[in-house]
């Protein structure tokens, strides 16, 4: 690999590990649900930044620890997209107000 694509993936790494610290600030501090889109979004991909430092660098313990919590974090956003469209559905089979019959 050359020295300017090994830095490149170093600093995507930094991305990643200042993502991960910021997702778990922001629940720390109460502005973000461990639940919530933005924590689950910033949690993916800070472990998919560093999974590919680790795996470009052959460190596969820390490779192997990012690919599960990416998978973790996969399910939380299929979860949350499933939560969203029911959601979205169960808004559309509320009855409507009444019309108003404008003909009267």
């Amino acid at each position: 690999m050359s020295f300017s694509m090994l830095t490149l993936v170093t600093a995507l790494g930094w991305v990643g590990a200042v993502a991960g610290l910021v997702a778990y600030g922001m629940v720390t501090r109460g502005r973000w649900s461990p639940s919530s889109l933005p924590f689950q979004v910033a949690n993916m991909c800070g472990a998919t930044l560093m999974f590919l430092v680790a795996a470009v660098n052959g460190v596969w313990p820390s490779a192997a620890a990012n690919a599960a919590w990416m998978l973790i974090g996969s399910q939380a956003l299929v979860a949350i997209a499933r939560a969203r469209r029911e959601a979205r559905d169960a808004a559309g089979d509320r009855p409507a107000a009444a019309a108003v019959d404008l003909a009267a």
